[in-house]
């Protein structure tokens, strides 16, 4: 397999492939690193921040591309990630103006499938909990796929305020099936726990 050189951005959020973020850089030395990733010297991998290791990030992290940006109010710049292909940082290194530049491996991307019986729930809520957060709802303009088990899963991980830990536990599984097994329950108990 081989190996590719990525500029690295670390964050507290998750973005998994099909994703989207929208990230606010202020830092001069992250401005210049979009402008050389935009001018395609270099690839862009998104990761977990992740302190005390050797690493800035957890390793499993993800290639994504910028679709979107614009000059926010505070003059700073707001870049819209998406998503594309789950990597493995192997190692990473720290430029002189504090720029992180990572040695990733591809990793497989979950395939997609469908969706169906109970799970549909789980599509449902996802659909319910974008029409209830606009801002996350206005990154996908209409392209979401609902009826995709791997993308709803993705974005479910996305979201759900667990520890970083456990959210790997979960993505280090060949599939999306473990994830959709613990939304599923997530909802169903917090569903029953309404109805007392």
């Amino acid at each position: 397999m081989r190996t590719q050189e990525m500029a690295l951005l670390t964050h507290d959020t998750l973005l998994l492939p099909e994703g989207r973020i929208e990230i606010r850089v202020v830092d001069p030395a992250y401005l210049s690193m979009i402008a050389e990733v935009l001018k395609l010297h270099y690839q862009l991998v998104f990761g977990m921040s992740r302190a005390n290791n050797d690493l800035p990030c957890y390793e499993m992290a993800t290639q994504c591309e910028i679709i979107d940006f614009n000059l926010l109010d505070d003059d700073s710049l707001g870049i819209v990630l998406q998503g594309k292909q789950r990597v493995r940082i192997l190692s990473a290194a720290k430029r002189r103006d504090g720029v992180w530049i990572s040695r990733t491996l591809a990793c497989n991307n979950w395939q997609q499938e469908p969706i169906n019986g109970e799970f549909e729930l789980i599509s449902a809520a996802l659909e319910q909990f974008y029409q209830v957060n606009p801002d996350l709802f206005g990154l996908y303009d209409n392209d979401m796929h609902l009826e995709d088990a791997s993308w709803v899963s993705q974005r479910w991980l996305e979201v759900l305020p667990l520890y970083n830990k456990d959210k790997l536990r979960l993505l280090n599984q060949p599939n999306c099936h473990k994830t959709m097994h613990f939304v599923l329950e997530l909802i169903k108990s917090h569903a029953s726990a309404k109805s007392y």
